[in-house]
């Protein structure tokens, strides 16, 4: 087996934060984010529709969502590897033109086996985003710079969760799903263009060539066994599981006794995501110019007590918990994951990719098994398991607090 080869390596050719390259990179990764999200969660609203129309049953429908995220996870980890040969833009920018395409295709799919196929096809292909963007932004953007750029990235996933899920729920009261669907479709090619044309090419990525299976496992070995890093890891998996948990069952705690809200109202919630469109970027900038181990610990601070708030009697105080909970986890997931790029010092499309595993292993795993708890202790049985874990991630925000320094000074040897 040949031994990876490169050109060698540039002398780094940071962008500035302020300069129009800066502002260029941020408005494309928004748009990537934006492109990734919505296109992940806009048939969650559309699952009653996909049963009255398919003939499937409510357990069915939701496949069309967990086969995308589970084939995400997969994909995430295989394009970290990719694009140490491939590069990162073209990558990008083929993985949000497919996966558009294949969303364009479900909404025109004559059968329930077909859209399925294209929805799992969808979120192979929005693999080649994620993990890529992250490497690509702790490559280009001058490290003090790097959060705020971060915060945008994640800003516009949570405007892309938000309308994925809001603005098709309302549009279906009007139009088909058919149309709905194919109209976001129709805004994420117009995202994958407007993104390609702004971002400018690598200035510091340095293709590899002869990176065999052994290369690749070897690069996620030594970020496993990194233990800055792998807290990072479990970080992601720990803030994605409690915030899926608390979207995915506030929704039985609002409709029952004494709230008793219709689905419609309900979804309102999800106008929450706002406030991590908002928290995201400025969470960025402070962890810039304060330091990221303050900024992520009051993050994880606040998702814990927009958490206990739901426990409250008064629906104003729950909806402003589900607020809490929502602008913490963005500041928290902002500043944890432009930190795995900081740490890793050698091939971190690998790390950002098993970071990013973490986080989607977090949402179907804890996600899931939030339910159990629900079912058999109820609400604030649900919301004190969600505690313990965010007081896991607490020791494990300060155990990268403290690890950091250090491999920072290794790195520089």
């Amino acid at each position: 087996m040949s031994s990876p080869t490169s050109g060698a390596a540039p002398q780094a050719s940071w962008v500035q934060r302020g300069s129009p390259a800066y502002r260029r990179i941020s408005l494309a990764l928004f748009l990537a984010g934006f492109a990734t999200f919505s296109l992940l969660y806009c048939v969650q609203p559309l699952l009653p529709a996909f049963v009255a129309h398919f003939g499937v049953t409510p357990a069915n429908s939701a496949l069309s969502l967990s086969l995308t995220t589970g084939c995400l996870a997969v994909a995430i980890v295989l394009a970290g590897a990719l694009s140490e040969g491939l590069g990162r833009r073209g990558l990008m920018f083929v993985s949000m033109l497919l996966a558009a395409l294949c969303n364009l295709a479900a909404s025109l799919a004559p059968s329930w086996e077909t859209l399925l196929a294209a929805r799992a096809l969808e979120g192979f292909l929005l693999g080649g985003v994620p993990a890529v963007a992250m490497a690509y932004l702790s490559e280009e953007i001058e490290p003090r710079g790097l959060g705020f750029a971060m915060g945008l990235y994640v800003g516009g996933s949570a405007l892309g969760g938000m309308l994925g899920r809001v603005a098709m729920g309302v549009m279906t009261e009007y139009v088909d799903w058919h149309i709905a669907l194919a109209a976001l479709s129709l805004v994420n090619l117009c995202a994958a263009v407007g993104f390609y044309l702004l971002l400018p090419a690598s200035r510091n990525f340095v293709r590899k060539s002869g990176l065999g299976a052994a290369y690749h496992l070897q690069a996620w070995g030594r970020h496993l066994a990194q233990p800055g890093l792998l807290s990072l890891f479990l970080i992601g998996f720990g803030l994605m599981g409690v915030f899926v948990s608390i979207y995915n069952y506030v929704g039985f705690l609002l409709a029952g006794a004494p709230h008793a809200l219709s689905s419609l109202q309900i979804s309102h919630v999800f106008y929450a995501y706002l406030f991590g469109v908002v928290a995201s970027p400025v969470a960025g900038a402070l962890a810039d110019r304060f330091g990221r181990a303050p900024v992520l610990l009051s993050g994880v601070a606040l998702m814990a007590l927009g958490v206990l708030l739901t426990l409250a009697a008064q629906l104003s105080a729950i909806v402003l918990g589900i607020a809490l909970l929502t602008m913490g986890f963005f500041t928290a997931h902002s500043v944890a994951s432009g930190w795995v790029g900081r740490l890793a010092t050698q091939a971190k499309g690998h790390a950002s990719s098993l970071y990013l595993l973490g986080y989607y292993l977090g949402s179907s795993l804890l996600g899931a098994g939030g339910g159990w708890f629900l079912q058999n202790t109820g609400w604030p049985g649900l919301v004190a398991s969600m505690l313990v874990l965010l007081a896991g991630v607490l020791l494990l925000a300060l155990r990268v607090k403290r690890l950091a320094p250090k491999a920072k000074a290794a790195a520089a040897l």
